[in-house]
């Protein structure tokens, strides 16, 4: 709160200090301290004259309406009246010899009420100047005393006593109290209903303990009201509203009671406001606030929310403390005395007062202090210092006019500070005025003066000032305001008038249809805002003269805001007491130019909006301080980022009223949904904006839209356009509005046309194009047939033939439609006729179809049989038992119910052949079967049928005929192959043929009832073998392996092998084991071949083990000499282990490499290649140990080898070995002497062998070297020479996946057509080079 002034005078200084504001007005306030003296100051704290007294001031107190202040004195029987009009004292002889001691002016009327120190009363009245004295009224001195609003006076006496008196002086009632009264006012108590009208009650505080309450109209039973102790004494005690009252008491607390009886005595708030002490409290009605004072402290709560603290002003100055608070009628000035004997006057409300120009504000900040700023452009906020308080005031670019009645005074606002210009006076009271950069117009008693701010007195004269209206002009104007370029008022006959301050002239005019009271324009002033007396609103376009309604227009409405941001130019926002509401004008729509209600923002409590910029409405408070409120329908400014999807939602459809598209552009990223994309392209197309709209359905990929919109953007005219955006938004009857509007009237039958409103269509082209009536015709005549208006559609297909040969196509469409429309309305004759006639096989069907439903079937057939439908034909023929016709169309007729339908009237015939292929061309294979075997005698055709076509039906029949013959094989298998597996198990056990049932059912999809049966069957004749096969297609996997396991040695093999399928099946650990046991021969003490178990094993997927027994069973072969079968096991092991991932055993993968080796050498030598041969041989010999049967010849090939190969050394060493006692006699004849010779005569010559680099690290070494010295690595080899492999070398075989060198392999498949490894058939086509080492090495 901003201070006035303060008096601190010396004068003042003293306890206490009295001082009582002038009422109603409240320009006034007169002050009396310790002096003998009563100061008279206006409210800006400016002496105005003073009143000398013959002693200290006793009472003071301003009539009701501010025009007599009233002293009385001590040491005086006078009472000194002051008049502020004329600044004079008067005395007014009271005639009173006892002193006066009280004093009160009446709320409703001239009466002035004195008391005296003995208890005598006197009755002034001003106006007439009677005085009515009352003697003993008390009998001691009168001290506190109220008025009512009926001029009923209440007095308190130091008797104890309490009396209510009527304006002549006369006791009515009188009442005692238990102490001295004080405080003492009239109200009216919180009732039901109201007793009588007017105050009834008076309250009075009672020796500061208790409050009183006295009830004129019940004065029998008064209400004494007592409090905590904790709170004090009572000290003051004001009511308000509807029968409450806030009492103050002297600790600090205030309390709220009401005076309603069913309330009475209940505290409703309290609240300990100052910590030591409370002087005082005041109420403004005005303001509707409550302020106490206590400490050094002012505290302010709003009467409506009490709990809320309005304002708290701290008097740090004041150690004393405070003393007594008062407000001003009008609740503007709060005054508050001090212990000191000073006093304050604070501003609490200022009146609202304040105008824009673009988004610069003028704005009252205190009494006589103007404050302009631009928070948009940033500017630094300028004070402008007034002479006078203003009841006015304007801003224009670079000036500010502050007035009071008919005076203004105009200020220069510039960067370097504000520059006074002058004052002037008009010809009345100015209601307003309004500036732009060199005009100021005001308006006064009807009349608008124009005239320049500032004359730079070039030849102006005529411009320097001109007065609206005219003298002969009857009207008076009512508002008006001023633009960049024109001045524009409205008048009560409804004129609006635009005056063009360039070339000094009217330019416009509309007349309304009744007065126009309010004038708002844009910045421009092209469209305004108008607010007649009926309270309507309207938005005025000047350009087009066109009137716009404002929907849902608030008749409270007290003023209209332009949004300043150029973005927004068609919207506003309308404002009334509590509410704000956003409009929208929209300019350009496919529905013409209109005004929307985008919504409403709840206004503060006494907020006056001055200025709207981008969502953000600027409002002038009663403190002279601006606040700022963001309007509901610009929440997506803020707050866009953080939203939820259903505010999101929200936002959209405030960005699209507003027509911000590019905001709903970031909305509709935020939702990402199709629904939002689409209704942001409905609303571009709305609002005409094209290629906004383009974008929105090229970003949700909608092509056909887009390109529809390319083709019509650079449309011109705007009917046009505005009709294609209409009919894409699918509101067709606009659209055609619009094209019919349009330089392309004829687009509004195209678009009836396209969307198959054929009335509407007809009714265009016959104004637009009667050249295309036959068309349409034909088009409207379509679509009544298919609705099944036959009538109508005949007469349009009559009316669309043109009889014209360029349009033959549409002529024979309309001859159709006529033919079609001729038989269904009864006239068969000529449709029939123009259906033959016609050229189309289409209209005979359809028109024999029509017929036949009419049951006219021999017109039917005849159109369907020249329409070529012979199936058709022979149908409708049928159902006239013309068989003789059917005959005739058979060979063209293609559908077996025909045929079918025939056959068996040929059957019914007794002509069984004709019947029997008629039946076969309808695919009716029972009754060809049937008749095969009952009538033709031909079962080997029957079988055969059955055979191919699996047919049930048939298949019995069959059986049935060889089970009369005695076939009980052939009719089990039929039987099986007609489902009926009882029948035929039955049949198979009564003639022993249960073996044919077993192989007939075991290849059919059959039950595990059916194989149980046959597997029970077998078990009891003692075929163990069968038995187990039949559990074991049965799923009985435990009785399987106990009947495979029982077979004879015949059956054993198999047996073995069943078993071991029937445990892989059942994957159940104790048959496993039991089929284990079984071949270990722990069963029987036989153990059985390795074999088996390797493939249990396998069956079991339990690879480990399988390879464990391979490694087993290869050895075996080994050791019997069968290399190559060790070879195949440990091949297909080591396969088998690589497709399941498993890590190959090294024994596994070492044992196959030697193998290999020696199976190599074969080859080697058969090509003639005796060092390959020799090297592998080398290999072989040093794992002798490895082939214990041909240990000798081994050796001795290897000595032969290498004697061959070069490789003396190698050839001796093993030479040495044979001559070993166990060898020597077993070498062959033939290479004996010659081995002895070597050892006799050794040769140490030796051939080296070559180097190749590890594929691996690239260390050189020998090539049948498979261990790198340099990395460590096991080498792959190659599955050709034995050698390990070279990675610029590399393939590998397409079969077995196996590595070898790509040269070498090449080279063998030119000899040999087998891989070695796998033995699988390879040409030279399929190897390929492995270009990616990485697939083959880790």
């Amino acid at each position: 709160m901003k201070r006035v002034f303060s008096l601190t005078e010396k004068s003042l200084l003293g306890f206490p200090i009295q001082y009582v504001w002038q009422k109603a007005l409240g320009n006034y306030i007169a002050v009396t301290g310790a002096s003998h003296t009563v100061k008279i100051y206006d409210r800006h704290g400016q002496r105005k004259d003073e009143i000398q007294l013959s002693g200290a001031c006793y009472a003071m107190d301003w009539d009701k309406d501010g025009n007599a202040l009233a002293i009385i004195a001590d040491k005086s029987s006078s009472i000194y009246l002051w008049d502020p009009n004329t600044m004079k004292t008067s005395m007014l002889d009271s005639g009173m010899r006892d002193q006066m001691s009280f004093l009160l002016w009446s709320k409703a009327g001239a009466l002035l009420a004195v008391g005296t120190s003995k208890g005598s009363l006197l009755v002034y009245n001003l106006q007439t100047s009677r005085k009515i004295p009352v003697l003993g009224k008390h009998t001691r001195r009168i001290t506190c005393g109220c008025w009512s609003s009926q001029n009923l006076l209440a007095l308190g006496s130091e008797d104890k006593m309490i009396t209510v008196s009527n304006q002549e002086g006369d006791t009515i009632r009188q009442t005692a109290v238990r102490l001295e009264p004080s405080d003492i006012q009239f109200s009216v108590m919180k009732t039901d209903e109201r007793a009588s009208p007017g105050e009834s009650t008076i309250s009075v505080v009672v020796g500061k303990k208790t409050l009183f309450l006295f009830n004129l109209n019940d004065p029998d039973n008064p209400i004494e009201l007592a409090f905590q102790q904790r709170y004090g004494s009572i000290v003051t005690h004001r009511w308000y509203g509807d029968g409450y009252i806030m009492i103050g008491f002297s600790l600090g607390f205030f309390v709220v009671i009401s005076t309603h009886m069913r309330e009475i005595g209940q505290e409703l708030f309290q609240a300990h406001n100052h910590n030591d002490n409370l002087t005082s409290i005041a109420i403004s009605q005005s303001l509707n606030k409550a302020a106490s004072c206590g400490d050094n402290c002012i505290k302010i709560h709003d009467l409506a929310e009490l709990k809320d603290m309005y304002a708290i002003i701290n008097l740090d100055d004041e150690t004393k403390g405070l003393d007594r608070l008062s407000w001003t009628d009008d609740g503007q000035l709060l005054a508050v005395s001090t212990q000191r004997g000073s006093l304050s006057v604070f501003l609490t409300r200022l009146p609202v007062l304040g105008d824009t120009c673009g988004t610069k504000i003028a704005y009252l900040t205190s009494l006589l202090d103007v404050t302009v700023v631009n928070h948009v452009e940033g500017e630094v906020p300028i004070t402008v210092s007034v002479e006078v308080e203003p009841n006015f005031l304007a801003v224009g670019p670079y000036h500010l006019a502050v007035g009071m009645n008919n005076r203004a005074w105009f200020y220069g606002l510039s960067e370097n500070g504000v520059d006074k210009l002058k004052d002037m006076e008009y010809l009345g009271s100015v209601a307003s005025m309004s500036l732009n950069s060199d005009y100021a117009a005001a308006l006064f008693e009807g009349k608008v003066q124009l005239h320049m701010i500032e004359s730079d007195g070039l030849d102006q004269e005529e411009r320097e000032t001109r007065l609206f209206p005219k003298t002969d002009d009857t009207y008076r104007i009512l508002c008006h305001a001023l633009t960049g370029d024109f001045l524009i008022y409205g008048t009560n006959t409804g004129l609006i008038k635009y005056f063009y301050l360039e070339d000094w002239q009217f330019v416009n005019e509309y007349r309304h249809n009744v007065s126009v009271k309010k004038i708002f324009p844009d910045a421009s002033g092209t469209r305004l805002v108008l607010i007649d007396e009926k309270a309507d609103g309207f938005v005025y376009c000047s350009m087009n003269h066109n009137l716009y309604e404002i929907p849902n227009f608030s008749p409270t409405i007290k003023g209209i805001l332009w949004e300043n941001w150029p973005v927004d130019k068609g919207v506003f926002c309308a404002y009334d007491e509590d509410k704000i509401y956003t409009y929208v004008f929209h300019k350009d729509t496919i529905q013409g130019s209109k005004v929307i209600l985008a919504g409403g923002t709840k206004l503060p409590f006494s907020h006056n909006p001055v200025l709207l910029h981008n969502g953000e409405l600027t409002c002038q408070t009663q403190s002279g301080i601006l606040s700022n409120i963001y309007l509901t329908t610009h929440s997506f400014i803020s707050s866009l980022t953080d939203a939820a999807p259903s505010d999101l939602k929200k936002m959209l459809t405030q960005t699209l009223m507003l027509r911000r598209f590019s905001d709903a552009w970031e909305v509709c990223k935020l939702l990402d949904d199709q629904a939002s994309w689409n209704e942001l392209a409905r609303a571009c197309l709305h609002h005409m904006d094209v290629e906004f709209a383009i974008r929105v359905y090229r970003t949700i990929g909608n092509v056909g839209m887009v390109m529809s919109l390319e083709q019509i953007k650079g449309i011109e005219d705007h009917n046009l356009l505005a009709g294609h955006l209409a009919m894409f938004s699918s509101d067709f009857n606009l659209a055609q509005d619009l094209y019919l509007a349009s330089s392309s009237p004829v687009s509004a039958l195209e678009m009836r046309r396209d969307l198959q409103h054929w009335d509407s269509a007809l009714q265009l082209a016959k104004r637009l194009a009667p050249n295309q009536i036959s068309f349409i015709s034909k088009e409207y005549a379509m679509q009544l047939e298919f609705t099944g208006d036959y009538v109508n559609a005949l007469a349009h297909y009559e009316k669309g033939i043109t009889g014209d040969n360029k349009f033959q196509e549409h002529d024979e469409t309309c001859l159709a439609g006529v033919a079609r429309m001729s038989i269904r309305m009864g006239d068969i004759r000529r449709g029939v006729n123009q259906a033959l006639k016609h050229p189309s096989r289409l209209l005979k069907k359809d028109c024999a179809a029509i017929l036949e439903s009419m049951k006219q079937f021999s017109e039917a057939a005849q159109l369907y049989e020249k329409g070529q439908y012979y199936d058709k034909a022979a149908s409708v023929y049928i159902r006239c038992k013309n068989w003789a016709k059917v005959g005739e169309l058979l060979p063209n007729v293609s559908s077996p119910k025909i045929h079918l339908q025939y056959a068996k009237a040929k059957e019914a015939d007794g002509r069984y052949k004709e019947a029997v292929i008629a039946y076969e061309n309808a695919r009716d294979w029972d009754n060809v079967i049937r008749i095969y075997l009952d009538h033709l005698n031909n079962p080997e055709k029957a079988v055969g049928i059955v055979k191919e076509t699996q047919s049930l039906e048939g298949a019995k029949m069959v059986a049935r005929f060889f089970l009369r013959l005695g076939d009980y094989g052939s009719a089990i298998q039929f039987l099986v192959l007609s489902k009926c597996n009882d029948e035929a198990f039955q049949l198979a056990q009564q003639h022993n043929q249960m073996e044919i049932y077993a192989d007939v059912i075991s290849s059919e999809n059959t039950s595990n009832e059916d194989y149980q049966s046959i597997a029970l069957y077998f078990e009891g004749e003692k075929k163990y073998f069968q038995a187990g096969k039949f559990f074991l297609l049965c799923g009985q996997h435990a009785r399987a392996l106990k009947h495979f396991l029982k077979c004879s040695n015949t059956e054993e093999d198999m047996a073995i092998e069943m078993a071991i399928e029937t445990v892989g099946q059942a994957k159940e650990q104790l048959l496993t084991n039991q089929l284990i046991d079984y071949l270990m021969g722990e069963s029987d003490g036989m153990p059985k071949d390795a074999k088996y178990l390797f493939r249990l094993y396998m069956a079991l997927k339990q690879y480990r083990e399988a390879a464990r027994t391979a490694i087993i069973i290869a050895r075996e072969e080994q050791s019997a000499g069968n290399y190559r079968n060790a070879h195949d096991v440990l091949f297909s092991m080591y396969t088998e282990l690589r497709t399941h991932k498993i890590k190959i055993p090294t024994e596994m993968a070492t044992n196959l490499m030697i193998l290999h080796s020696y199976i190599l050498v074969k080859i080697h030598v058969k090509r003639g290649d005796h060092m390959k041969g020799a090297r592998m041989l080398i290999r072989v010999a040093n794992n002798i140990s490895k082939f214990p049967s041909h240990v000798v010849p081994i050796l001795t090939s290897t000595v032969i080898e290498c004697h061959r190969a070069g490789l003396k050394n190698s050839a001796f060493s093993f030479a040495s070995m044979l001559m070993r006692p166990e060898y020597r006699n077993k070498i062959d004849i033939k290479y004996k002497k010659k081995i002895e010779a070597m050892v006799r005569r050794p040769d140490n010559t030796e051939v080296e062998e070559e180097t190749s680099p590890c594929p691996f690290c690239g260390f050189q070494l020998p090539e049948c070297e498979l261990l790198c010295p340099g990395c460590k690595n096991n080498l792959p080899y190659c599955i050709v020479t034995g050698r390990h492999m070279v990675k610029e070398d590399w393939c590998a075989c397409p079969h077995c996946d196996f590595s070898a060198i790509y040269t070498e392999y090449k080279m063998l498949l030119d000899s040999e057509t087998t891989c070695p490894m796998c033995s699988e058939r390879v040409t030279a086509r399929s190897g390929g080079t492995v270009k990616h080492l990485v697939t083959i090495l880790p």
